[in-house]
């Protein structure tokens, strides 16, 4: 069990970082030790925040699960980014916010085809502020989904994110909880659900990528509450 946590995989975008924080370690030591000890630190924490862990994901179909590691921040309903071509109408969406301390690498919430993948450049204000979904940096994904629905996810850079990883192309098909990119360092990821299904998270909840369900298709329960306890 001990070696599970131990030996996690590190995401290949990381290892370009650890290398750089190692070496910038080995001068700091030469210079004077106590700021190699400091070095090596923020070596451990650059490879734990690049570290990329198995996951266990629901498969029954229908499923909606969490992209991202995190907190759920918000649970509302909003306009999906209008670049993605699903209307002017609002969504129900569930936010997940992600700090420096989660896993970074993103998944894809349901099966489908990548119908739209848009770009945006913006900002980097404080990922966990409700406008950074419209002023922020982001990389917004429509999943058509095979009975003729749809459902978006975007990543959203945060306010130390410089880069948002999404190599996923448009047509492609893709499976639940698949890995399909990661944010540096500390952002969020926001699910626009089909219209009229309702968010089983509540606000304040731990999301875990690729295990939480955050809805279900084919479900009746209408929207959860939570409260800390």
């Amino acid at each position: 069990m001990l070696k599970r946590y131990l030996l996690v995989p590190i995401h290949p975008e990381g290892w370009p970082f650890i290398t750089l924080f190692a070496v910038a370690t080995l001068l700091l030591h030469w210079l004077w030790s106590p700021l190699g000890w400091l070095g090596a630190i923020l070596t451990l924490w650059c490879a734990y925040f690049f570290r990329n862990p198995d996951r266990v994901t629901p498969t029954r179909e229908g499923l909606v699960i969490s992209p991202a590691d995190g907190y759920v921040q918000l649970v509302d309903a909003a306009k999906p980014p209008a670049e993605l071509g699903m209307g002017d109408g609002v969504r129900p969406r569930v936010c997940v916010f992600m700090s420096v301390f989660d896993v970074h690498v993103n998944r894809i919430p349901h099966a489908g085809k990548v119908g739209v993948k848009f770009y945006r450049p913006g900002l980097f204000l404080n990922a966990s502020l409700d406008k950074a979904s419209d002023d922020n940096e982001r990389m917004a994904v429509r999943l058509d989904l095979e009975d003729g629905r749809d459902l978006a996810f975007v990543q959203i850079a945060g306010l130390v994110a410089r880069r948002i990883v999404c190599p996923l192309s448009e047509g492609e098909n893709v499976r639940t909880g698949e890995r399909f990119g990661l944010i540096r360092f500390g952002s969020r990821v926001d699910v626009y659900l089909p219209v009229g299904v309702a968010p089983l998270v509540a606000v304040g909840q731990r999301a875990i990528a690729g295990e939480t369900v955050l809805a279900d298709l084919a479900g009746s329960e209408p929207a959860r509450t939570g409260e800390i306890r």
